[in-house]
């Protein structure tokens, strides 16, 4: 008896810090999310760029130099592109109400702009510095970029796909939404980025314990030891629960089977995402990206499986629910 209170003290000694810094985050994030526009393009942005950095100084340790205040600015940029349409309609409209009609770019062309000049800018950067070698240097910033800035920013895509990309006829049946409705597709955009967030945390903290009272089978031991092929059942299961909840409670226009598809594929991308990581740390020899967050690690600890599921959300809902 004991021995079994003592090991529930240890695993409560670990856990407290976590569940202080979600007690305090969760909210946030999900306050965050049902606001959308620049609010959530700010969480999103502030994620990204803390991530982005820790990207950065795990490839410090493996000898790289990234060029890291270029790399962030493009990143932040990257990220700005996915709200564009929102923001260019304001400009256009502040301008406009004054008499100046401005002639700006589209979302496409900016986010060709962005990549193009700081591709260039990047290699003419390295053209003059004189640390390590070029082609690592300019590899791991752009891949940086890449990696975290535009894969985190397509969840801003995500959001911002029901104030600009909801197609109410299919829906409601009519061409321009009335008011009402206009309520109810903001409403939906926010439950579902949220949606995506509680799969994710589900689906992790169901793996941790699942693994942790199940766990025999070791998932992938030379990327991550402690990872079990039990505990990533478990993960699979929760993240489809919530996907379904999700869509009983809150997500009308969303069909059962593709609440059951998305939360399948938060359930195994997600882990994913999380093992690229975890390989990322080895290679590094680190166990976390920073210690940012107790209890939690780094940033891109804990936000490390957006990797891979932002952009695979956004293109199902995007291409396939919403088409």
């Amino acid at each position: 008896m004991k021995r079994i209170l003592k090991n529930f003290m240890a695993t409560f000694d670990k856990l407290l810090p976590r569940i202080i810094v979600a007690v305090v985050g969760i909210p946030l994030i999900l306050w965050l999310v049902m606001e959308g526009g620049y609010f959530f393009f700010a969480l999103v942005a502030i994620i990204s760029s803390l991530s982005l950095y820790e990207w950065y100084k795990l490839a410090e340790r493996k000898g790289a130099f990234p060029l890291k205040t270029v790399g962030l600015i493009g990143g932040f940029l990257i990220n700005g592109v996915f709200v564009y349409e929102r923001l260019q309609l304001d400009i256009y409209k502040f301008f406009a109400e004054r008499g100046i009609h401005l002639a700006m770019f589209s979302q496409h062309q900016l986010f060709t702009v962005i990549l193009l000049v700081f591709l260039l800018g990047i290699m003419l950067c390295e053209l003059f510095r004189q640390k390590g070698s070029p082609i690592i240097n300019v590899a791991v910033t752009v891949v940086g970029m890449l990696i975290v800035s535009l894969c985190f920013g397509t969840l801003i895509f995500t959001r911002e796909l029901f104030p600009y990309g909801f197609p109410a006829y299919k829906f409601f049946g009519v061409g321009f939404p009335n008011d009402e409705q206009l309520l109810q597709i903001q409403h939906w955009g926010g439950f579902t980025v949220a949606a995506v967030f509680v799969s994710i945390w589900m689906c992790d903290t169901a793996a941790y314990f699942g693994g942790t009272w199940l766990g025999k089978h070791r998932l992938f031991e030379r990327v991550s030891p402690k990872k079990t092929w039990e505990g990533a059942v478990f993960g699979f299961v929760f993240a489809v629960g919530t996907m379904i909840v999700a869509k009983i409670f809150f997500l009308d226009y969303l069909a059962m089977h593709h609440a059951l598809i998305l939360g399948a594929l938060i359930g195994i991308f997600g882990q994913l995402g999380d093992l690229i990581e975890s390989r990322f740390k080895r290679d590094a020899g680190v166990k976390d990206s920073s210690s940012i967050l107790p209890g939690h690690g780094g940033v891109y600890d804990r936000f490390d499986s957006l990797v891979f599921i932002a952009p695979i959300v956004y293109l199902y809902i995007d291409f396939i629910v919403l088409s």
